[in-house]
């Protein structure tokens, strides 16, 4: 029978998934990176976090100067509360003790301070430079060794920060609990925070790559979306239809797109992939209520746009029935994306997604090549959650002798398909829609022109038999 260790709770959203479940009470951490990662936010974070809860930390530096300078930086940042400081959360520098007494002189010290504060989080921001002062590894395990001990003889979670990079084989690494890294790189012209758990003792850690960002409301990890969802199972398979809200689509889908379902629309620019959407959002009900995901359309010009199609999304907005998040197409990080819209879903019950480009989200991906098990862990998630998604995919040509699918493996992931395009035909060009296919469910499979005006999208009369329409070429059959 499995035990469960009590644990420390970080107060970083997302990073006590990351971890199993929070630190564990009485173990020992090390949090590396290099200069600017954002290690002394992280522990400071947590450090404050945990005060809120009624816990007392004890911080300590290897700072020669005061800590006004501190914090005056972590001024900057919501969680940071002054009126704590001395009563809470108790800075001291082990300098002066470092310098003129050495090592064993510090450790006595944390001894008395973490007994005198009651400690139940120690922070220790400066290892380096303690490791600075031994003679060899066997002086730097005595050390940890016994910063641990103590604190872990009056249940004391342990922090150790530094700046070097703690290989796997060094004495720090082998006598610590748990090792989390921190990463500021460049990944093109940008900058990228990412996290990693490299050891994890008593803990089952999520692996990888994880990435995080620093803000006013101080730090946010974002797990990383395919290794969160395989714990998701849908449920039984939902055989009733949703209405599409497009004239003369459902009979097309054989009755609806059916509930659950994933379904994606790809076509070149001004096909009718948004307006077709749009339909769809106007559908919403009170116990049906819609979100618009997209990356193109302000919320006011969806208003707009919606406004000359005959539909009023402001109106839906007001009452409580659709949801509208736009999502600028600027420096997005991919998985908090996808966890912002997932909240979104589950807090608003929300039972018809909409999601205007999922270029958007390839866009945002550091990491293209992780793409298509993304996407399956986020069609998958919302399938579980009893959500019907319509979700669109830009195609690049309009007019092409060959039509690609969308994506690498994209198409295999969604539920059904649906092709928007243009067709050249005697000199005019027309919209046109095309089912390629609807999840355990016969379909029609012509061609069908379709017309945009004050009613909407509609699906016209069948196009006239031509040779060539899907790739927008058509060209006259043969006699």
């Amino acid at each position: 029978m499995s035990t469960l260790l009590p644990r420390l709770r970080s107060g970083i959203a997302g990073l006590d998934e990351i971890l199993g479940g929070g630190f564990v009470e009485g173990a020992s951490y090390i949090i590396q990176g290099q200069p600017g990662a954002g290690k002394t936010i992280f522990a400071n974070q947590i450090a404050f976090s945990n005060i809120v809860e009624g816990r007392k930390v004890l911080y300590i530096t290897l700072l020669a100067e005061t800590h006004d300078r501190l914090f005056q930086s972590l001024s900057t940042f919501d969680f940071f509360d002054r009126s704590r400081l001395g009563r809470d959360i108790s800075y001291m520098s082990v300098f002066q003790t470092l310098r003129d007494e050495g090592l064993s002189a510090v450790v006595q010290l944390l001894r008395k301070e973490t007994q005198r504060h009651k400690a139940t989080l120690l922070v220790f921001d400066g290892l380096l430079n303690a490791r600075d002062r031994v003679q060899s590894d066997l002086d730097v395990k005595t050390f940890v060794a016994e910063v641990q001990s103590q604190a872990a003889f009056v249940g004391c979670t342990v922090l150790f920060l530094t700046s070097a990079r703690v290989t796997e084989d060094s004495p720090e690494h082998t006598m610590v609990d748990g090792v989390i890294e921190l990463h500021d790189e460049l990944a093109g012209v940008r900058s990228v925070r990412r996290l990693q758990v490299k050891k994890s003792r008593g803990s089952a850690a999520l692996g990888g790559f994880h990435q995080f960002e620093i803000l006013s409301t101080g730090i946010s990890t974002f797990p990383r979306l395919e290794a969160i969802a395989g714990s998701s199972q849908e449920g039984p398979v939902d055989l009733t239809r949703m209405e599409s809200g497009v004239e003369g689509l459902d009979r097309l889908l054989g009755g609806g797109l059916p509930a659950s379902s994933v379904t994606l629309l790809f076509g070149p620019s001004g096909s009718g992939k948004t307006s077709l959407g749009i339909n769809f959002l106007a559908k919403a009900i009170e116990t049906e209520r819609a979100l618009h995901f997209g990356f193109y359309e302000t919320p006011d010009r969806l208003y707009a746009k919606a406004r000359a199609l005959g539909f009023d999304l402001q109106a839906m907005k007001a009452s409580g029935t659709l949801e509208i998040m736009w999502q600028p197409l600027t420096e997005n990080l991919l998985d908090k994306l996808a966890h912002s819209l997932l909240e979104c879903v589950r807090t608003k019950n929300i039972k018809r997604l909409f999601i205007d480009g999922l270029g958007g989200f390839e866009r945002a991906a550091v990491h293209r090549p992780r793409l298509v098990e993304f996407f399956a862990a986020l069609t998958n998630e919302l399938r579980s959650l009893g959500v019907t998604t319509v979700a669109t995919w830009e195609l690049r040509d309009m007019f092409g002798p060959t039509v690609a699918a969308p994506g690498p493996e994209i198409s295999s992931v969604v539920d059904n398909l649906i092709m928007l395009r243009h067709v050249e035909l005697e000199s005019r060009t027309k919209r046109v829609m095309s089912v390629l296919k609807v999840r355990d469910g016969e379909f029609e499979p012509v061609i069908h022109e379709v017309s945009i005006g004050n009613q909407g999208l509609k699906v016209a009369l069948p196009l006239q038999p031509v040779a060539g329409a899907a790739t927008g070429i058509a060209q006259p059959l043969e006699n």
